[in-house]
């Protein structure tokens, strides 16, 4: 198995960031191995603790939050599943790797 990449450096990766190249080949693992849709489910999790964090701790009324929260939560976890494949694709040539090819 490849080098994995510390906790600190997956949550650059998770936000978007580049891995040093000894762990490229952990990356291509991780953007074309069967369950790859799942981690990117994952990541998307991980970049919307944020702005629903912030949101939660907002003082507005709490119908308004839970709105707020549902629709960004709603919207970036529908550009995950609708995008997955161009998101994936960018973040390989990210780091200097071939997408696979499109399925026929």
């Amino acid at each position: 198995m490849a080098a994995r990449p510390n906790p600190l450096q997956w949550l650059r990766y998770a936000f978007g960031g580049r891995l040093p190249e000894q762990l490229h080949d952990w990356v291509r693992h991780d953007l074309t191995d069967a369950d790859w849709r799942w981690r990117e489910v994952l990541r998307v999790c991980v970049q919307l603790a944020v702005p629903v964090v912030v949101f939660a701790v907002l003082p507005l009324q709490a119908d308004i939050k839970g709105f707020a929260i549902a629709l960004m939560v709603l919207g970036a976890l529908f550009t995950a599943g609708a995008y997955g494949d161009e998101l994936r694709d960018r973040r390989l040539r990210q780091h200097n790797l071939l997408p696979p090819p499109p399925p026929r």
